[in-house]
């Protein structure tokens, strides 16, 4: 099948936020890089606030908030 425009669409929001909020460098090494997107990554789901989650981080958001049924 030939694909559309929505198939990779989350994948293509994440890397924006990546590339938007990361500082986009050369890194010495792999391990550098990889350090950096960890860290976002963590800072990301542990702090950053999220209008559509009600200002809250993803973390905590699945803590207080009950699970759809």
């Amino acid at each position: 099948r030939a694909g559309d425009c929505y198939d990779n669409a989350f994948m293509e929001s994440c890397f924006g936020t990546i590339k938007t909020e990361l500082q986009m460098t050369e890194y010495e090494s792999y391990q550098d890089a990889l350090r950096e997107l960890t860290e976002f990554i963590h800072y990301y789901n542990t702090s950053r606030l999220h209008s559509a989650l009600g200002y809250l981080s993803p973390s905590r958001f699945e803590t207080t908030v009950p699970p759809l049924k």
